[in-house]
């Protein structure tokens, strides 16, 4: 019979809490509530709790999660905000929706994430923020992040849509900076039935602003104060990421076992490499990568046997049409560009039976 592996299964992942989420909703019909209710107070509450934070302000997305903490910070025209040149566009997304400029800085070879050295070369009277990336769920450097934001007066929003659940130095994703911003898109660690976002904080006052900007600007109805958005985390959303919410750390440790099989299997391969993490950080392995310079004959080999990859990310934001002369042209980030044109994003899901994972292993070691 022949393998075949999809690089996620939500259908795997749903049934799994089937049940759980078929009640959440069916609450949710029945209450006739479906925005600013009470699944949304509890959700918010919850996830506050699991991340160590005093707030969770759920919105529409992640990336109105990272926007509305960017405006709820103050950041806005005639700002600059350093970004990681290797994430996807919504990090930079963001900051433009602000009125603010990115500016993007290279990243580590072997974590991928921003390289503080670099951030801290970008700082100019202009930097008002940072946005550090915990990319594929492992952690950004946050004491050298944070250092250099406070010497220089930056609000840090960690953009954690892949780390749900992620630690450093013991500390929770989301607990790290002024604010972080999740994204509960259905593939995610912790995944929604639709799109959805999160804003957690300790700040009382960037948690109240983040909400009255969520909702048009309005705290009663129909006396908007600001200028506001349309980013509400809906009542069935909320209620079925609270179903979700007590697994999230069983299925982050299947994720790791799973990665740990995949690096045994390719410890000492010649023909790629693997991402190295830091002693200090427990990542959640959103994404499993590897980097082969013959990435795309390897997706084909694999293709050809069943079994679905992705790349993250085959195009950067600064090599987009939508930043076409701002980033800076082609070379303006050599690791970063060298990492895009050479990863290869593996299955890695809690759903995953170890013999796939290990049947994935040995397809990519034997790929022409």
């Amino acid at each position: 019979m022949a393998l075949t592996v999809p690089f996620v299964d939500l259908t795997a992942v749903h049934t799994e809490v089937g049940a759980e989420l078929e009640a959440a909703v069916s609450r949710v019909v029945a209450s006739g509530r479906y925005l600013l209710g009470p699944e949304l107070e509890r959700f918010e509450h919850e996830f506050a709790g699991y991340c160590g934070t005093a707030h969770c302000v759920g919105v529409g997305s992640g990336l109105s999660a990272i926007e509305l903490s960017l405006r709820a910070a103050g950041v806005g025209p005639g700002d600059e905000v350093i970004v990681p040149a290797y994430t996807f566009i919504a990090t930079w997304l963001a900051v433009s929706r602000v009125g603010a400029r990115p500016v993007p800085v290279d990243v580590r070879e072997r974590t991928y994430n921003i390289d503080p050295d670099c951030l801290a070369a970008a700082v100019t009277p202009r930097t008002a923020a940072v946005v550090p990336v915990h990319l594929r769920g492992e952690p950004a450097e946050m004491e050298e992040v944070d250092a250099i934001a406070r010497r220089s007066g930056l609000a840090v929003i960690e953009d954690a849509a892949q780390a749900h659940g992620a630690r450093y130095d013991g500390r929770r994703a989301g607990s790290l900076g002024l604010a972080g911003a999740f994204s509960f898109y259905p593939s995610k660690n912790l995944g929604a039935l639709g799109d959805g976002g999160a804003v957690t904080t300790d700040d009382d006052e960037l948690a109240a602003r983040v909400r009255l900007l969520r909702n048009y600007g309005m705290r009663v109805r129909y006396e908007v104060e600001t200028a506001g958005a349309n980013s509400r985390l809906g009542e069935i959303q909320a209620a079925a990421l609270s179903a979700k919410l007590p697994h999230l750390d069983r299925w982050n440790a299947a994720r790791r076992a799973l990665a740990g099989r995949y690096l045994d299997t390719f410890a000492g391969a010649p023909e790629l490499t693997t991402p190295e993490g830091q002693s200090r950080s427990e990542p959640v392995w959103h994404l499993f990568v590897i980097n082969r310079d013959d990435r795309d004959v390897c997706a084909t080999a694999l293709r050809e046997r069943g079994i679905e990859t992705g790349i993250h990310y085959p195009v950067l934001p600064h090599l987009s049409r939508a930043y076409a002369g701002e980033g800076g042209p082609a070379g303006s980030f050599p690791v970063a560009e060298r990492l895009a044109a050479t990863t290869l994003s593996l299955p890695i899901y809690p759903q995953l039976e170890p013999d796939r994972c290990d049947a994935v292993a040995a397809a990519v070691r034997n790929a022409a």
